[in-house]
């Protein structure tokens, strides 16, 4: 079950500082000088042999504790709690020598080499049980340890091996198929086997989609990625379950809610862990890497349930793996990490503590840089201490918003399969256009998935959901037919479970909510523009729409389809419908989301903006707590009666926040 990352704490309340640390990377005499200088930075929590493997057990069967236990000793003599990692992130060199057999496989049948991690198999069961025979070790030696606030099973599962094609995956795939399915004749009705001949008689036959001289079958792929998806979870609750053995202390591991992965459906890992983590950094292949950020954190939020949450990681600056790795500028980091926390971040945790001097992350920035104590970075460390421990009183508070975003890793991963009607079409896109055209209303957003509970919220967004199960589009019907506000965006609701398409017409299982019916896309060329009736534009996608019971806001004005409706909204039962079916410029799009928001009766935290301005409220018991972030280059003012938790200012009427400030205010008189 999800649970509280209070747990985590000495005390209830408490913004915790942690970091990822490495002390294999460095002599011994070192760790003193580290310790002495954490203590100083106010750090509280510390990850530790996340990556301890090779260290651990130099051979097969020979473990060797000695370095491991002087640094958790050394930890918990000075008051600083551990986050134990499993060591189980990467296999170390003598497996994979003797056991060549457990390596990767890519889609085209070749095989991925070690010399960087995670070099296995995730279905591999010589992998897991040489695994677990080093999470026994470690959780019988530590498992009762009072250092150990936190259990930190492997590192980032499946960031780079989720996907494996081997004949052992294959195997594991087919045990998966035959419980998901039982009879072959519902597997070859779900994958739509009578197309291209793939008709399947004996279980045998069936492979993973390695890649093919031809487009694949897509729910062959999409089955693919739910397997995939499980089979990690499920080394996941093997080592949980071994932990469990001899430690009642949390379990959990770091997600990556983040713009580039997305083969692991979070929600249904979600529920196996004791706290939810999450490892998020600033993304500059984006064109809005602040906006992907509180995307992020409100989606981790969902993930928790509503409740607080750790971000296990993230850089003081720069990372390493990005094509530009750009430094982050003064008071960035700051900005950062108070937008986590405002979010529903409880714990806050960097990787790594001290910059690796070798490696293939020599270049990532670190709590402690090359530079030493003599550096801005460090003195914004400090800053940062500083400010988390004023902030103490909020942990433990949730989020107000009555607004929610759909959305889910299962209609990802069918919206962008092959054969589709265009490839400049990306879910995320949608995703985040209708996201950030909130932030800039003003408006909070939870983000749930498709499964989840509706009836709290005013105002649903379903951008781009592809995917939709017949419980789902029941769901959302039902909440607007008692009142509720949503706004669909196109190729929406266009496939059931088994990527089938919807008969009848587009948007499928939306139609009769919506008032519409769609019987052709017409994709644009990228960098083609088409004009609206209402003065706006789109661009990527239209489709020949026409109207039931719906009411047109905006139809094209030229392009292919002049005249067809763009924008329409529809009253359902008592609620309001509105669809998009193309993709608006942002202005376009914020207007659209401003008056379907104004008509489900949606408050805004904060003031209209282009973005650079967040407002967040967070509270609990009677208190009531509001983050005001300014990340653009002008001060702001805004309505606000409290007093300002970093600055102890008494505000009273108006509050001025300076260009790339951070206030936050516990209000005065008002009740959550």
């Amino acid at each position: 079950m999800s649970g509280n990352c209070v747990h985590v704490h000495r005390e209830a309340t408490l913004i915790t500082l942690g970091c990822d640390y490495n002390p294999e990377q460095w002599p011994a005499e070192v760790w003193a000088e580290d310790v002495a200088l954490m203590r100083a930075a106010g750090i509280g929590l510390v990850a530790i042999n996340i990556f301890g493997w090779s260290d651990l057990e130099t051979h097969p069967g020979e473990y060797d504790f000695k370095r491991l236990d002087r640094i958790v000793e050394l930890l918990h003599e000075n008051g600083i709690r551990i986050n134990l990692g499993t060591a189980t992130a990467s296999p170390p060199p003598w497996l994979v020598t003797r056991h060549p057999e457990i390596l990767p496989m890519a889609a085209d049948g070749t095989r991925r080499y070690p010399g960087g991690r995670q070099a296995f198999c995730p279905s591999s069961p010589l992998f897991r049980r040489h695994a677990l025979d080093l999470v026994e070790q470690v959780a019988q030696r530590y498992g009762a340890h009072p250092a150990v606030a936190l259990w930190h099973v492997s590192n980032e599962l499946g960031c780079h091996n989720a996907l494996c094609y081997c004949d052992v995956s294959a195997h594991a795939f087919r045990s998966w198929l035959i419980n998901r399915y039982r009879t072959l004749d519902r597997l070859n009705q779900a994958w739509g086997t009578a197309f291209w001949s793939q008709r399947y008689g004996d279980w045998n036959e069936i492979l993973p989609p390695r890649q093919a001289l031809s487009l694949r079958n897509p729910t062959q792929m999409l089955d693919f990625h739910r397997f995939s998806s499980d089979e990690v979870l499920a080394h996941y609750e093997a080592e949980h379950e071994v932990i469990r053995k001899h430690s009642t202390i949390p379990v959990t591991t770091n997600f990556m809610v983040t713009a580039h992965i997305r083969d692991l459906d979070y929600w249904r890992w979600a529920p196996r862990m004791d706290v939810i983590a999450n490892d998020h950094y600033l993304d500059h292949r984006l064109g809005d890497p602040a906006a992907e950020l509180s995307f992020a954190a409100d989606l981790t939020r969902g993930l928790a349930g509503g409740k607080p949450w750790i971000l296990m990681e993230q850089s003081t600056g720069a990372v390493n793996w990005q094509p530009h790795n750009l430094a982050k500028r003064p008071g960035e980091m700051l900005r950062n990490t108070l937008t986590h926390v405002a979010r529903g971040a409880d714990t806050i945790c960097f990787f790594q503590w001290r910059a690796s001097a070798q490696g293939s992350e020599k270049f990532h920035s670190a709590l402690l840089p090359h530079a030493g104590t003599d550096s801005e970075q460090w003195r914004e460390v400090l800053e940062l201490s500083g400010t988390l421990r004023k902030l103490a009183d909020v942990a433990g508070a949730a989020v107000e918003a009555d607004t929610a975003v759909l959305f889910g890793w299962e209609s990802w991963w069918a919206a962008e399969q092959e054969g589709r009607p265009s490839t400049a079409v990306s879910y995320l896109d949608q995703v985040h256009a209708a996201y950030r055209g909130l932030r800039e209303l003003g408006v909070t957003a939870d983000v749930v998935s498709p499964d989840g509970d509706l009836d709290r919220y005013r105002f649903v967004i379903v951008p781009g959901l592809y995917l939709v199960t017949d419980q789902q589009a029941a769901r959302i019907t039902k909440y607007v037919q008692k009142g509720g506000t949503v706004l669909v965006t196109f190729f929406s609701g266009i496939a059931d479970q088994d990527d089938r398409i919807r008969l009848g017409g587009y948007p499928g299982a939306f139609r009769e909510v919506l008032g519409v019916s769609a019987e052709e896309f017409f994709p644009l060329k990228p960098g083609t523009t088409i004009a609206l009736d209402n003065g706006g534009t789109a661009s990527l996608w239209s489709e020949r729409l026409r109207t039931t019971t719906a009411k047109t806001h905006a139809a094209y004005a030229d392009g292919p389809l002049p005249g067809v409706p763009a924008i329409t909204s529809n009253q359902f039962g008592a609620g309001h419908a509105w669809y998009v079916a193309t993709a608006l410029d942002p202005i376009g799009l914020r207007d659209v989301l401003r008056a379907a928001a104004h008509q489900a009766g949606v408050e805004p935290t904060g003031p209209e903006n282009d973005g650079e301005v967040e407002v967040i409220r967070r509270h609990k018991n009677d208190k009531s707590y509001v983050f005001a972030i300014n990340h653009g280059a002008r001060s702001i003012e805004l309505a606000a009666q409290g007093t300002d938790l970093i600055s102890g200012e008494q505000v009273s009427g108006r509050l001025k926040v300076t260009p790339g400030g951070v206030r936050v205010i516990e209000e005065k008189g008002r009740r959550p």
